[in-house]
């Protein structure tokens, strides 16, 4: 009964945004993080891989790369450093509408999950990530995020929430911390695969939220499938209100190397 409530409860999160209805472009990274880490000594490649459909066709700031059409490649690299603790590296890149390929800076990040008893089902943590951006993409070059990870992986559910933190460090820009949440609710559909639905926001800044008419919102429909050591998360989001983008395809390629 307390998994059932606990369920419920971060549905109603998700459910609260869309009662509000800033614009937010689709990121090279759209993910919600789970308990999943590399093992002591292992490393991991993920494929971050996203095309707006139907994407902003004007520049929210000057400099920037319009979303429209554009194509986001974003390899990243993680190695396990301890049962607890996954050090992992992001080497974004983009194409525009224009044709052309950029380079989209690099971010480092330190994930943290706290050690559980075997077979528990809740699971929390800590990812904390900093990095830099050029222009097109971001008006502040230096940034960093601290994404909380709570959730419940059960033989039929995952859910996790990630009340996510995006705090520019560049002096050109306001440095208040702006709350991003993310969630996931998959449930299983047959062997290896789950299906379900991933939610992302952008409410503003923390002391200042945005009223409930500028806020963003971003829900995608998802299918993760795990085959032996390669996994594939695949989803079509739809944008709602002020998101920058209104259709936005993303797939995760994720395989573990020694």
């Amino acid at each position: 009964m307390k998994y059932v409530t606990y369920l419920c409860g971060l549905i109603m999160i998700a459910a609260f945004g869309f009662t509000a209805s800033g614009a937010l472009a689709a990121p090279d990274e759209i993910q919600v993080y789970t308990e999943e880490m590399n093992d002591p000594g292992e490393f991991g490649l993920e494929l971050h891989v996203n095309y707006a459909i139907e994407g902003a066709k004007e520049p929210a700031y000057v400099g920037e790369m319009k979303s429209h059409h554009r194509l986001q490649a974003t390899p990243e690299f993680s190695y396990g450093i301890t049962k607890a603790l996954e050090a992992g590296l992001y080497l974004p890149v983009a194409m525009g509408s224009d044709g052309n390929v950029y380079g989209n800076g690099l971010r480092f990040r330190l994930k943290f999950i706290a050690p559980r008893e075997d077979g528990e089902r809740f699971f929390w943590g800590l990812n904390t990530e900093i990095g830099y951006s050029p222009r097109r993409v971001s008006e502040s070059y230096w940034g960093m995020e601290l994404r909380p990870i709570a959730g419940y992986r059960g033989e039929d559910w995952l859910v996790s929430f990630n009340p996510i933190l995006d705090m520019a460090l560049s002096s050109n820009v306001s440095r208040e911390p702006n709350f991003e949440p993310g969630l996931k609710v998959t449930h299983k559909v047959t062997q290896g695969v789950q299906a379900g639905f991933e939610y992302y926001g952008e409410f503003g800044p923390m002391h200042h939220a945005l009223p409930a008419s500028e806020r963003s919102h971003y829900l995608y429909g998802v299918m993760d499938i795990e085959k032996k050591d390669f996994d594939v998360n695949f989803g079509i989001g739809r944008g709602f209100e002020n998101a920058g983008d209104k259709w936005v395809a993303k797939a995760i390629i994720a395989f573990p190397f020694k």
